[in-house]
């Protein structure tokens, strides 16, 4: 398929950036919560990570990712094992799962909250889905994160509104209560990618999207960064990798996934940051 790098959309990147997350994880189960990471988890199945664990969503575990929207006539599921709910909760305690999600807010710590906004945690500024099973979805398993408006709204200053996943904070661990549960990985946002492989889990970043700076991405971004020391631009999908993602999202349900899907490729070195 001959595209040119300009028709390549931001959530294309996103996908591919986000797949990459899954690299040499072994035969785990991979989680793409969200239409950009199911998607991605679909995409280094059939790249990449081929010994990757799929489900459909349901009961079954899949060796074919399930393309996006309504089901053409005649379609029969080909299961390969059963994984019902139960199943589940034996990969997420046993380590067996890498789980990718769509936090609101972040903290310098890999804290997470998708609860409620507002310092009043019985009075709320905005209630969100409420913590749900996120706290123990954030601990034993590996677990990574996609952010797609990158802005000091999202990565806040100090801790998150509402702990609702597990990070690295000390302060949040009691004495002789274990941290070695903890296994966060990346953070994709329509900015960058980061990971947590600095000095105590420090948030580094570890490539710039397409004409993003590294000054862009601090400025947006409410505590002090890292540059990993190989800091790169984000790579772009070839002619494949967009060759399946438009074959496992038909619809283009990745299109309404980020706020007017702009090109990969910035025009600028600068970022509006959000207030």
């Amino acid at each position: 398929m001959d595209t040119n790098q300009h028709d390549i959309t931001l959530a294309e990147l996103l996908i591919t950036a986000c797949a990459d997350a899954w690299r040499d994880n072994g035969e785990v189960l991979a989680s793409g919560i969200g239409t950009i990471p199911r998607i991605s988890a679909g995409l280094a199945k059939l790249t990449h990570s081929p010994e990757l664990l799929l489900t459909d969503g349901e009961a079954y575990l899949i060796e074919e990712p399930i393309p996006l929207g309504p089901r053409p006539e005649g379609f029969r599921l080909q299961a390969a094992g059963w994984m019902p709910f139960s199943r589940i909760f034996e990969c997420v305690w046993g380590g067996a799962r890498h789980a990718l999600t769509m936090p609101t807010q972040i903290d310098r710590y890999g804290q997470t909250n998708i609860s409620c906004l507002g310092s009043d945690y019985h009075r709320p500024k905005t209630q969100l889905l409420g913590a749900r099973g996120y706290p123990g979805n954030s601990i034993n398993h590996v677990n990574s994160y996609l952010i797609t408006s990158h802005g000091l709204r999202s990565f806040v200053k100090g801790e998150v509104d509402m702990i609702a996943g597990v990070g690295y904070n000390p302060a949040r661990r009691e004495a002789g209560m274990r941290g070695d549960f903890i296994d966060l990985r990346r953070i994709v946002t329509d900015l960058c990618v980061l990971d947590f492989e600095g000095p105590q889990h420090a948030i580094r970043v570890r490539s710039l999207h397409p004409g993003v700076s590294f000054d862009a991405v601090q400025a947006a971004t409410g505590f002090e960064l890292m540059a990993a020391p190989d800091l790169g631009v984000t790579p772009l999908p070839d002619a494949e990798q967009l060759d399946i993602i438009r074959r496992l999202d038909p619809f283009n349900q990745r299109a309404s996934a980020l706020r007017n899907n702009p090109p990969a490729i910035r025009v600028t070195s600068t970022a509006e940051v959000t207030a």
